[in-house]
């Protein structure tokens, strides 16, 4: 946040630490928690601070930002703290009612410089890093009106992939919250997801977890972007493509949280490539990509990719982390690009069939004139028209699939392309992110 003043006026000792460089989650003493997790029920607030962000690390932005260390759960159930950034605009007056909107970041990495708390901070060094990427989306959110909770959904260990982990850290941080006063929300707060690529499956996850695990909150709609559908499938396409980065650090967030899959990499995966794994642990994730385009696993494991990936252990690590199992209780809107290069249609029209067959109500929009980045940009208006309709109790549109050329060029479409360009250029100059009353 920033915040105005006198040239001679003395800095406080908050103030200072506002301006410090952040330093990142395994340093940082904030991200440990004071208590054993495990004494306190999930979305327990366990420490708080005031934050600044910074658009691409470097701009200050003017939005009342903190961040919670919480208490959660992990895949087996077991307590640990996690963080979340929650948001208000810069003019937002906490008596008055607003809705929650818990952003999934397309983390994408395990490297901490990549976790939305630190990425989304001013001063942090995360170039390569989405979540910074992702920043005028949140702000978006925030003009108009809503609150943003921003969680880490692959904890404090980058534990990229796993199945519903992401799902337990999003639920639990819009608990914390729902909790923390300053934000003026309250139980009954209405709550919306969003999240696009690997954050529309961190939402997928959680919407499908919600109705068992959380059953208090109020969600009202999910909005899941290109939400992956089959990281399995994923894994095995893009490995030896322009995206193989994707797949190195795949297998390096899910040999984290899986030992079978560690055991089997340790004993089929050349040293090699072990080492190049080891390098996605501090290599942000653009830079990833670029790093290790083209690199083919099957030239470096014994028996080649199959012999890894047909091996018992391995194959019930692949099916566990498969989303779709459950119904999503809440309604489910559903983007997708037909020619993404790098998530495949397929697996996301699967994906949806499974939550159609089990009775779950679901918007589905395929594109045909987008790849995988620009779709989230260019059908951002879409995506929160959408929640600020689910928070407006207007009426849903029927469940279905539909195929169109692009969602971006409808009147309204444009209208939005043009208030996020005005946004952008706010934020480009350090002006404040105030609530549009006109979009509330």
């Amino acid at each position: 946040m920033t915040i105005d003043r006198a040239v001679d006026t003395p800095v406080t000792a908050a103030e200072s630490e506002l301006s410090a460089r952040p330093v990142l989650p395994s340093q940082d003493p904030f991200y440990r928690s004071p208590i054993d997790a495990g004494s306190v029920p999930p979305g327990t607030i366990l420490r708080t601070r005031q934050v600044r962000l910074g658009l691409f690390g470097v701009i200050p932005q003017r939005v009342r930002a903190w961040q919670l260390l919480y208490r959660t759960s992990d895949l087996h159930g077991v307590p640990e703290a996690a963080v979340t950034t929650v948001l208000l605009p810069w003019d937002a007056d906490p008596a008055e009612p607003r809705p929650l909107v818990s952003f999934q970041c397309a983390i994408d990495a395990v490297a901490p410089m990549c976790f939305p708390s630190y990425a989304l901070r001013h001063r942090a060094r995360a170039l390569g890093a989405i979540p910074q990427i992702e920043l005028p989306l949140i702000a978006g959110a925030l003009t108009r009106g809503w609150a943003v909770s921003v969680p880490d959904h692959e904890g404090l260990e980058g534990r990229f992939g796993v199945a519903r982990e992401p799902g337990y850290r999003a639920l639990d941080a819009a608990r914390a919250a729902l909790r923390f006063a300053p934000l003026g929300l309250g139980p009954r707060t209405r709550i919306g997801l969003w999240g696009y690529s690997g954050g529309g499956l961190a939402t997928t996850w959680a919407a499908e977890l919600a109705a068992d695990y959380a059953p208090e909150l109020d969600i009202v709609g999910a909005v899941a972007g290109s939400p992956v559908g089959d990281p399995a499938a994923a894994f095995v396409r893009l490995n030896g493509t322009p995206f193989a980065g994707f797949a190195m650090v795949f297998t390096a967030g899910l040999r984290r949280a899986y030992p079978p899959l560690d055991q089997n990499v340790r004993a089929l995966v050349s040293e090699d490539y072990q080492k190049l794994l080891a390098r996605t642990e501090d290599t942000a994730t653009i830079p990833l990509l670029a790093k290790f385009a083209g690199r083919n696993a099957d030239r470096h494991i014994r028996g080649g990719l199959g012999a890894l990936l047909t091996r018992p252990e391995v194959r019930a690590v692949l099916e566990d982390i498969e989303p779709g199992a459950h119904a999503p209780a809440m309604p489910l809107f559903v983007l997708q690009g037909v020619n993404d290069e790098v998530i495949a249609v397929s697996d996301v029209d699967a994906q949806v069939a499974r939550y159609v067959s089990l009775g779950a109500h679901v918007r589905y929009v395929r594109t045909r004139l987008s790849t995988h980045l620009p779709l989230q940009f260019t059908a951002a208006p879409v995506m929160v028209d959408w929640l600020a309709d689910r928070f407006a109790d207007r009426p849903l549109d029927p469940p279905g699939t539909e195929t169109v050329w692009t969602v971006a060029l409808s009147r309204k479409a444009l209208s939005g392309h043009a208030a996020f360009a005005s946004l952008f250029w706010k934020m480009l100059s350090g002006l404040p992110i105030r609530a549009c009353s006109e979009l509330r």
